[in-house]
């Protein structure tokens, strides 16, 4: 009787502890299948976000831009001719290449390049202004949609805007690099030191700038500024390879 009862006690147990296991199971699958729901939807917030503030941002970028561009052209109308045709694939790239959330390398420096001549004219033609560039058009990048508009923007208007032109020694050079999917832009200018430091932390571009990068292209990039004995360097490098390779696949 005894030996019965504590079989049936066993096997009750054993059933209890199998129909326990199950609904512990089954209510952890469902608590894993709530939470790749939920941070689904936190990432889609969360990109949703992300778009707004890149969207809000170009709205207070763009007229910046524009006026810049004009005060340039204004100034120096003697050069008109050659001013408009630039200014023209300037807006072009603007009006109609910058709502776009990618452009290719290709464009992006071809409206660099331009958005430099447009300030050129600004200065006397003896300064010391050196530029240099190394695309190397072959690239696999090169005509890949995977920079971001206007990123060269804030680089190339700080340097004109922040530059001593009075200083004897004064200088801007512009180094562009396109090679093995890395692109490099590195400005530096002379420049007075409490100017610089003013207004690069607190200005507009500066902080836009940061913004967009660290959104867009999280930890493929490295944006380095440093100020001494009155000369303002900044480096960008992203790295547009593995972005793209990443874009591919996520």
């Amino acid at each position: 009787m005894i030996h019965d009862y504590l079989i049936f006690t066993g096997v009750f147990a054993i059933f209890f502890l199998l129909t326990v296991s199950i609904y512990l199971f089954s209510q952890n699958s469902r608590i894993r299948q709530r939470n790749t729901r939920l941070t689904e939807a936190n990432k889609i917030i969360e990109q949703k976000l992300n778009e707004v503030q890149l969207e809000h941002i170009g709205t207070k970028l763009n007229p910046h831009l524009f006026k810049n561009i004009l005060n340039s052209v204004q100034s120096h109308a003697y050069q008109t001719y050659m001013s408009l045709d630039k200014l023209a694939n300037v807006l072009d790239y603007i009006l109609y290449e910058s709502n776009n959330k990618f452009v290719s390398p290709k464009e992006e420096l071809n409206f660099a390049l331009s958005l430099i001549e447009i300030n050129k004219i600004k200065i006397n033609p003896l300064f010391d202004f050196r530029i240099k560039s190394r695309i190397n058009k072959s690239d696999a990048i090169y005509e890949e949609k995977v920079f971001a508009p206007l990123i060269s923007v804030d680089l190339i208007e700080n340097a004109f805007k922040h530059t001593d032109f009075l200083a004897q020694d004064s200088f801007i050079s512009i180094h562009l690099e396109l090679e093995n999917g890395m692109f490099t832009m590195k400005v530096s200018n002379k420049a007075s030191l409490k100017n610089v430091l003013e207004k690069e932390n607190s200005g507009f571009g500066s902080q836009s700038l940061d913004q967009r990068l660290k959104m867009i292209y999280n930890n493929h990039y490295q944006l380095e500024k440093s100020s001494k004995n009155g000369i303002f360097t900044a480096e960008l490098k992203i790295n547009l390879g593995e972005f793209y390779d990443k874009m591919r696949y996520s």
